[in-house]
């Protein structure tokens, strides 16, 4: 475990490199999720496979997340990019890096990518989109109901959670209500500037984008592709947001490829399901 200090915030940060002494074909930075997600979500499925590719894989806590510094307000999505800008000049990451967001985590990532295009070799969003309007009208309904179901009514929302779910749900659902109840997120990231199709159309380097066949986010794979010069899209059929989790497997290998292709180089293993 390491904390890095990027002067504003310390965020936990984890990095798998690959084994023995060889030197990384590239690197690959994993962004989590809001509320109940955190690194962990990626180092229990798709890192170590990342890392033993021969890839320097970096991930981290949000703030307010896992590990990381809780601050009490500045959680706008602009505070969230600065942080992974922040961070990658900490650790001395100069290089074109391949970026992975799964849910709020690829809007992070796109938003990072839309101000350093030179600095993105590909983009991959799990279950993810863009900041547009229509996205900060959506979160922030959803986080209003955070607020409104889980963290102001916290006693009875657990226990449903714990009944009829499971007690690690119910334990990430206490920490999402207080990171709701304690902090200024609810109300930050509806209100956080949104990309204008200009600056969407802008991020030209290889885009992934993978969803459950469930989700309501499939419906957003012909707008990308109208909008991103380089887009692709995988749907596995039978999931929903949590795509990640339930698919671990399918989900690298479809990210590992897109590494390949967009590098030019062939990641160990690359091909193993």
């Amino acid at each position: 475990m390491a904390i890095v200090d990027t002067g504003d915030i310390r965020l936990h940060v984890q990095r798998l490199r690959p084994r023995g002494a060889g030197t990384p074909v590239a690197t690959v930075v994993l962004v989590h999720g809001l509320l109940t997600d955190s690194l962990a979500s990626y180092y229990f499925t798709v890192a170590p496979r990342f890392a033993a590719a021969g890839l320097d894989v970096v991930m981290y806590d949000l703030r307010g997340h896992g590990r990381s510094e809780r601050p009490p307000s500045g959680y706008s999505l602009d505070h969230n990019i600065d942080d992974l800008e922040a961070l990658l000049d900490r650790l001395d990451i100069t290089g074109p890096v391949h970026l992975v967001g799964n849910s709020y985590g690829g809007t992070i990532a796109f938003g990072w990518a839309a101000r350093h295009p030179g600095r993105t070799a590909s983009l991959t969003l799990i279950e993810s989109e863009p900041a547009t309007a229509t996205w900060a009208a959506k979160l922030g309904g959803i986080l209003r109901r955070v607020v409104t179901e889980l963290a102001h009514n916290e006693p009875d929302a657990i226990a449903w959670i714990t009944a009829h779910r499971s007690h690690n749900t119910a334990r990430l659902a206490k920490g999402a209500a207080r990171l709701a109840r304690e902090t200024t997120l609810g109300g930050d990231i509806p209100a956080s500037r949104v990309l204008t199709e200009d600056e969407i159309r802008a991020v030209r380097c290889p885009v992934l984008g993978v969803y459950g066949g469930d989700s309501d986010l499939v419906e957003l794979v012909s707008l990308k592709q109208t909008l991103l010069a380089d887009f692709r899209s995988v749907v596995l059929p039978g999931h929903e947001h949590s795509v990640l989790v339930e698919a671990p497997g399918p989900v690298g290998t479809h990210i590992l490829g897109l590494i390949r292709d967009a590098s030019g180089i062939r990641p160990v293993g690359a091909e193993a399901r």
